[in-house]
């Protein structure tokens, strides 16, 4: 059924808003009102000189009448019905659902966006559970401080003669260390009271202070791409969001090379050549005569009107420990535990200046590809008294973006924690998540 029969719909409610008669407005454009009716009821189908007078009549551009808003439920209703076989069977007839019955359609899609929403709220809480270093270190505070005061009981409890200056001590133990049980009690409660659910909100470490104000910037720091000094450390102490010395020294750096980047790469001269060579980086790697490492961090940082893609960075050092997470839509990259060893981040590390590209499917309720490049660079420059420092990047793209995937689906998640693969030869942990959604 084509989209146009939601302009039925369209035109009934716009009848009713101006207090038009059914009858009237048929006898207005010639046609009777049972015909009006059936067109209303998405039953027939309308176009032409008609469509004309009707909007005409009811004072209003054809084109609201036959476009709507509706495009954005449709979506969401076609985003519901993957991986549900009864539904997927009725697809052609979804905008028949939402022109008959848009209250129920709606229903359905929030339902829908509000299943998804909580499956990504397990997703963080369980990560956060699992590898979150200051809840860690809370836990472990609140069962030692526990663990002590029940020992100092069951002395004073299981000991008949005690001398009277222990006795004191052990009292005075088992009010210091009820002391410090409250405190740490009192701060676990106040830390998980921080709206854990919204990602956002959860800053336990330098790093995620900087990604807080990274978030709240879009990623794009407007004020460094102008032709003009950088003023970082004006922007630094600007940022409310960077409350610590160590995040605002993570920041600085970061800000700095951002500035680099955008000085070798200039804002519109990048924008334009992106959506000329299709997002292709070692062809503006080669234009701009830079590395690939920076062109991956110059497309992260691009706002998706310019290029007509959002895209999503994660980078890490040697050890595979992510060091920098910028989440695209589909694609969140764990905050605190290991990330998917199947990613081509990892198969990039284990091959210095090597350029890997992969398309990736990860496992979900509904499916989604992504285009991947990844590459493993030198982080500074070589020396010959010391370590050779690697740092690796993975530059996400919805598959497709501006350009064609190539190559084979590689099967991957975003950490075996919440992955649903079970035969995955690569998974290290059980899965939290049932066989199959």
């Amino acid at each position: 059924m084509a989209r146009s029969t939601l302009t039925g719909t369209r035109i009934r409610e716009r009848r009713m808003g101006m207090r038009l008669r059914q009858a009237d407005l048929a006898r207005s454009v010639g046609i009777s009102p049972s015909y009006l009716n059936l067109i209303e009821h998405n039953r027939r189908r309308i176009g032409g000189k008609l469509l004309m007078d009707i909007a005409r009549k009811l004072d209003v551009e054809p084109s609201a009448l036959t476009q709507g808003v509706e495009a954005a439920l449709l979506e969401a209703l076609r985003d519901a019905a993957v991986g549900h076989e009864a539904a997927a069977r009725e697809l052609p007839r979804i905008e028949e659902l939402v022109g008959r019955f848009p209250g129920w359609a709606q229903l359905l899609a929030d339902s829908h966006r509000r299943v998804a929403e909580l499956e990504r709220t397990v997703e963080l809480l369980t990560d956060r559970m699992t590898h979150d270093p200051f809840l860690s270190a809370s836990l472990h505070e609140v069962l030692s401080t526990v663990t002590a005061i029940r020992s100092t009981a069951s002395i004073l409890v299981e000991t008949e003669d005690i001398d009277s200056d222990w006795q004191d001590r052990f009292h005075r133990n088992l009010y210091d260390e009820s002391q410090r049980l409250a405190e740490g009690a009192q701060a676990l409660v106040a830390y998980l009271d921080e709206d854990s659910a919204a990602e956002e909100h959860v800053r336990s470490s330098p790093q995620e202070e900087v990604e807080a104000y990274l978030r709240a910037q879009d990623y794009h720091v407007s004020a460094l791409e102008r032709n003009l000094p950088p003023r970082i450390d004006g922007l630094i102490e600007a940022a409310r969001e960077l409350s610590s010395s160590p995040a605002r020294d993570l920041a600085r750096r970061y800000l700095e090379r951002y500035a680099r980047d955008a000085a070798h790469m200039p804002l519109a001269a990048f924008a334009a050549a992106a959506v000329e060579m299709k997002l292709d980086p070692a062809r503006l790697a080669q234009r701009f005569g830079v590395d690939l490492g920076a062109v991956f961090r110059r497309v992260a940082a691009m706002p998706e009107e310019r290029i007509g893609v959002a895209a999503g960075l994660v980078m890490c050092d040697g050890s595979g420990t992510l060091t920098f997470r910028k989440p695209v839509k589909g694609f969140s990259p764990p905050r605190f535990g290991a990330a998917c060893p199947l990613w081509p981040l990892y198969q990039a590390l284990s091959r210095p200046m090597t350029p890997v590209r992969a398309v990736i499917e990860l496992a979900g309720r509904s499916t989604r590809r992504f285009l991947t490049y990844a590459i493993c660079q030198p982080a500074q420059m070589a020396r010959f008294d010391g370590p050779q420092v690697l740092e690796a990047a993975m530059l996400i793209l919805p598959d497709p973006p501006l350009a064609p995937a190539q190559g084979e689906v590689l099967p991957a998640g975003t950490s075996c924690r919440i992955c649903p693969r079970r035969d995955c030869v690569a998974r290290r942990e059980p899965s939290i998540l049932a066989d199959g959604f």
